[in-house]
């Protein structure tokens, strides 16, 4: 198989079970559109400092068409192949995530199957801090100084008080990778999760510099219960590693006329 120009990996063939540290296949999920998602489009569109919405962050459920979109790529892991649908499922512990894995799950028909699904603190969101529940405007409005270093430093090394860089979740998301390659290697892994986790494990993998990574970010969003996947591969040296294969794939929701959403959690406005 050849994988995507630029990739550490080009002509090389897809590695056998005995011989490999990692999943044979990965894939990493970004969670179905939620209700604080909706609310925060309504904060922004209304101009006001604060997204009107009651539930903590880990409890934020799926909006409707979260569900929708839920179904239909669970629908989508239903048609491939048995060598190709997942073994292990690790899901973040927010509820938007979770409520995600489970209609995955069910209309993919993989209940019966021996499935492994495990729930994974290290998945969670992004923390914001102080910054939680404000939109843009609100930062600018009750935090300047945390507006300007934010624009100074830049997201990748931002920290809010109280919250986390990108570089907080990415030291996080290297001790999820080593627990994969540990118990995993050979199966088949889904993951399920948030918008900056999806990113920041492509930066792990793909062995990233932050200005590789935020220009894929600026890029465009990562839609919601859009696939991004990897295979494993030997490369030309003979090493062993993870190739990407699809990036932002939503072909799965398009194929069953579900709406695609890209808009950022609502925690905050910008990531």
């Amino acid at each position: 198989m050849i994988a995507r120009r630029g990739s550490a990996f080009y002509a090389c063939g897809v590695v056998a079970a005995a011989e490999q540290s990692w999943p044979s296949l990965l894939w990493l999920i970004r969670h179905g559109e939620s209700a604080g998602n909706v609310a925060r489009d309504a904060a922004e569109a209304a101009g006001t400092p604060v997204i009107d919405i009651a539930h903590r962050d880990v409890d934020v459920p799926l909006s409707p068409l979260g569900e929708r979109q839920s179904v239909s790529l669970g629908h989508w892991f239903g048609e491939q192949p048995e060598s190709r649908k997942p073994t292990v499922i690790l899901t973040s512990p927010y509820v938007r995530a979770l409520q995600t894995t489970e209609l995955l799950v069910q209309a993919a028909k993989l209940t019966d199957a021996p499935i492994h699904r495990f729930v994974d603190e290290r998945l969670r969101e992004k923390e914001f801090g102080v910054l939680n529940r404000l939109t843009k405007a609100g930062i600018i409005a009750q935090y300047p100084r945390e507006a300007e270093l934010r624009a100074h430093i830049g997201k990748f090394y931002y920290r809010p008080p109280g919250g986390e860089s990108w570089c907080d979740v990415i030291l996080r998301l290297r001790s999820v990778m080593d627990h994969i390659q540990l118990q995993y290697a050979g199966e088949r892994v889904l993951i399920v999760a948030h918008q900056v986790v999806v990113l920041c494990l492509r930066y792990l993998l793909e062995h990233m510099t932050e200005h590789a990574i935020l220009r894929i970010d600026a890029e465009k969003d990562v839609a919601n219960c859009a696939v991004t996947a990897y295979e494993c591969v030997r490369d030309e040296s003979g090493r062993v590693g993870m190739a990407l294969r699809l990036y932002n794939h939503v072909t799965p929701l398009l194929e069953e006329g579900t709406a695609v959403t890209t808009e950022p959690d609502a925690r905050v406005a910008p990531r």
